[in-house]
């Protein structure tokens, strides 16, 4: 199991501060982090000085790189697309610098739901980028998000299909599903499956409150066995979301995650150990 799954996560929700986080890791085992949030900024936002300095606090902890968890395409389709591919090309760089074949992204956010209007931008953009990726050797992982064109199960479906690339493949979040209102297993995690490169850890009620993994409507401990029985293997990336953290104001478009309490080290512990029992019981079946 434990070389099957590997447990990653978002580390900026334990503490602003790199060092705290890299300590919390270390004490609960965890050799992985999913960079966003890196002393108070976000990972796409740093120079190269400070990637450097990132990289000796890796060295330092002995932690390394899941995937870049970019803000990338978290744009609106109707943003100026020039500009952020800049960002995208200085993300690449990052990413190559600390060692992290996978970068998280997003299909754009969509004005007005009018979806079927923007679809042939969304795939344009993107088919730029993963180009790119073909060329710089990484990979791009697509996050389903609530908002953005790939949302639900369909139109994620629908970007695999148009983008055949080894420098393409999903992340599956089954809480972002779960607030969109898609049903996730079977329904969300079937059509995907084959994509599915990453796992985001995260559950959410059917009133979109989000909670410890198999606390939910996400059928996460189901998704987990189903990937154990099918040989899959990856990373599994805790993204608590229990509460607020620096940055989240520029991350989430929605209301879902707005008033929460701040996040905190007991917090991610609690998503750690929601994750933990899970694999615990399927270890023993």
């Amino acid at each position: 199991m434990a070389e099957q799954f590997i447990i990653s996560g978002f580390s900026d929700e334990i503490d602003e501060s790199i060092d705290i986080q890299f300590k919390h890791l270390n004490s609960l085992g965890i050799e992985y982090f999913e960079p966003r949030g890196v002393d108070g900024k976000n990972i796409s936002e740093l120079s190269q000085q400070e990637v450097e300095k990132l990289a000796g606090k890796m060295n330092e902890y002995g932690i390394k790189v899941s995937s870049i968890g970019s803000p990338v395409g978290k744009i609106l389709i109707t943003d100026d697309f020039c500009e952020h591919f800049e960002l995208f090309k200085k993300v690449v760089a990052t990413a190559k610098a600390i060692d992290s074949k996978y970068i998280r992204i997003f299909s754009f956010y969509i004005p007005d739901g009018k979806y079927d209007e923007y679809r042939s931008e969304v795939i344009s953009r993107l088919k730029k980028m993963v180009e790119y990726a073909e060329n710089e050797g990484v990979v791009l992982l697509h996050e389903n998000e609530k908002g953005i064109y790939g949302d639900v199960a369909s139109r994620c479906l629908d970007i695999f299909n148009e983008i055949k690339s080894p420098c393409f493949a999903g992340v599956f979040d089954p809480a972002n599903f779960v607030q969109c209102g898609q049903k996730v297993y079977p329904d969300a995690f079937d059509m995907l499956k084959p994509y599915i490169k990453y796992m985001h850890i995260k559950d959410a009620l059917e009133n979109h409150e989000v909670v410890p993994a198999g606390y939910g409507i996400g059928n996460v401990e189901e998704i987990i066995k189903s990937l154990k029985t099918d040989g899959w293997s990856g990373f599994l990336s805790l993204e608590p979301h229990l509460g607020s953290f620096s940055g989240l104001d520029n991350l989430e478009m929605g209301d879902d995650m707005k008033g929460l309490e701040k996040s905190s080290a007991e917090k991610f512990t609690l998503a750690y150990n929601a994750l933990k029992e899970i694999l615990n019981k399927l270890r023993k079946d």
